[in-house]
């Protein structure tokens, strides 16, 4: 088992959940006490971005989750990271109104409870939720591979309860071994049908084990599946079904399809794009950035699309320059550029930097919104 630490870079802010502003006294802020003698529970909430939730924070502080960075092996891959959380933010505004609830990482799920899932079922951990190792020859894999809890709450001033918990579950898409120990990797590929069946059964039990907490009786518990990326994938790996057990029960009575693709361009070798017409796209504004800064080392873009249309797009320029006024200039290059290129429908995060540092962020964060720019050390 290992825990990590994650670092969310600035520049993600405006698309992560955690990144929602500066602390206000709205509705669903604290109004109580602000004396540093009082001991009394104090809430305050972050501003929320476009169709997101308000942050809860608790006197002050943004609370952490416990088992945050948890893994059963070393199969992490760090790409999946942000996408895990993301994901399961989409899937629970279905479920969960961000008008009326408030977001707050997991509290209820410890992290030496979460050690005890992620590991195999056996007499010395009969919470284990994967599967004995089995033989040499009939090797069983690690199928979950990571748990994350996300709290939903409803309230306002000091008085906050809990309204409904969502649970992500990493399957595995690969798993990792050795045979023997220091001897060579292999590598068990875990089919899509596989990990349904193993995800399903983990989150049955999970649900159950989580009605035993009295605050968790009567509230609703929704699950995702999420499918891994192999270690050396360069893109995520994406949800593929959720479900909600409702208030007083145990079950998920129906789980719910999730088409996600993410693709990285330009494609490598004889691969096809998802969409002919986004790639033609991606590769003008590549092109003409090119054309005109030539000591340009890299242009490359990562697409998500749900349910067949794009919804997401981030591109990265490398550079090789590092003038003051051909930062400046280029800048201007690329938000022009994009403005003519790219699609207008949807976000897009284009970072320039060089190998060492990030020199601007041109973004629009949502859809319907407009390019900002920032250039780093500039005005």
């Amino acid at each position: 088992m290992k825990k990590y630490v994650r670092v969310l870079a600035l520049l993600g802010a405006a698309l992560t959940l955690t990144a929602c502003g500066n602390l206000k006294n709205s509705d669903l802020a604290n109004n109580a006490k602000t004396s540093s003698t009082s001991k009394a529970k104090t809430y305050q909430t972050t501003d929320t971005g476009s169709n997101g939730y308000t942050v809860l924070l608790k006197n002050g502080h943004y609370l952490t989750s416990p088992i945050s960075g948890l893994t059963a092996t070393a199969n992490d891959n760090s790409v999946d990271t942000r996408e895990l959380e993301r994901g399961l933010v989409q899937i629970s505004k279905g479920v969960y109104s961000t008008n009326s609830n408030v977001f707050q990482e997991g509290q209820y799920i410890s992290a030496t409870t979460a050690n005890e899932w992620l590991g195999r079922k056996s007499k010395s951990n009969p919470q284990g939720l994967n599967p004995t190792e089995g033989t040499k020859k009939n090797y069983n894999p690690y199928y979950l591979e990571e748990i994350l809890e996300q709290d939903y709450l409803t309230g306002s001033g000091s008085n906050y309860h809990i309204n409904g918990i969502s649970i992500g579950l990493a399957m595995n898409s690969v798993d990792y071994y050795q045979k023997t120990k220091d001897g060579a990797e292999y590598q068990a590929a875990i089919s899509r049908s596989a990990q349904k069946s193993a995800g399903q059964q983990a989150a049955a039990q999970i649900i159950a084990r989580l009605r035993q907490r009295k605050a968790l009786k009567n509230v609703p518990i929704t699950v995702g599946l999420f499918s891994k990326a192999a270690k050396d994938s360069l893109v995520s790996g994406s949800y593929f079904l959720s479900g909600t057990a409702a208030a007083n029960s145990s079950k998920i009575t129906k789980w719910k399809s999730i088409s996600v693709q993410t693709e990285v361009l330009p494609t490598v070798g004889n691969k096809k794009a998802i969409n002919s017409s986004d790639a033609s796209s991606f590769n003008s504004f590549k092109v003409s950035i090119q054309d005109y800064f030539p000591n340009i080392s890299g242009v490359t873009a990562t697409l998500r699309y749900e349910n067949g249309k794009l919804n997401q797009e981030n591109i990265s320029i490398t550079t090789q320059f590092y003038g003051y006024e051909q930062v400046q200039s280029f800048t201007r290059l690329v938000l022009s550029t994009a403005k003519k290129y790219l699609a207008n429908d949807v976000p897009i995060e284009i970072k320039i930097g060089s190998v060492n540092d990030i020199q601007a962020l041109v973004a629009k964060e949502t859809a319907d919104s407009s390019y900002q720019v920032h250039i780093y050390g500039g005005e």
